[in-house]
């Protein structure tokens, strides 16, 4: 295993911190005019990718706390973006799926965020996406399955 130097990986995941920080504030920019936050984007898009998927699953996939999501769903609903089924189904969880003006509203905020991820990535050439790709994936996965045969940071 290879060493990683403590300051080089100090130094890198606050510049993707910052990263993260900027391309948020980038995307709720971009979403206000909809009328949208960036919380409530990554919920419709979550819905439209999995369909009756539960709150607590959701909140899981979109990193907020399950009553963060459960009041989420609850404003989504009374904007008649989000429709909850009458029936609770495991653990007492009522499905949840998007409306047709969500799905159009979803349209035009997935629109605007993909402006932003493009002038995220303007400055990198073919290569240098892949290879950012392959990194920042890398990366997730040694947190997500530590321990799998990940280098390990020495002091």
């Amino acid at each position: 295993m290879s060493e990683i130097d403590d300051a080089v990986a100090k130094e890198l995941g606050i510049l993707l911190k910052a990263t993260q920080a900027a391309l948020h504030q980038r995307m709720d920019e971009a979403l206000r005019p909809l009328g949208l936050t960036v919380s409530q984007y990554a919920c419709l898009s979550t819905l439209h990718e999995e369909p009756g998927i539960t709150a607590s699953e959701l909140a899981r996939r979109t990193f907020v706390s399950r009553q963060s999501m459960n009041v989420l769903l609850q404003g989504l609903e009374r904007q008649g973006l989000v429709e909850r089924t009458q029936e609770p189904g495991p653990r007492r969880e009522r499905a949840a799926d998007l409306t047709p003006p969500a799905r159009r509203l979803l349209a035009r905020a997935e629109s605007a965020v993909a402006t932003v991820t493009s002038r995220m990535l303007a400055g990198l050439t073919p290569s240098q996406r892949d290879g950012l790709r392959e990194a920042l994936t890398a990366s997730r996965d040694a947190l997500l399955h530590p321990g799998a045969d990940a280098p390990v940071a020495r002091g």
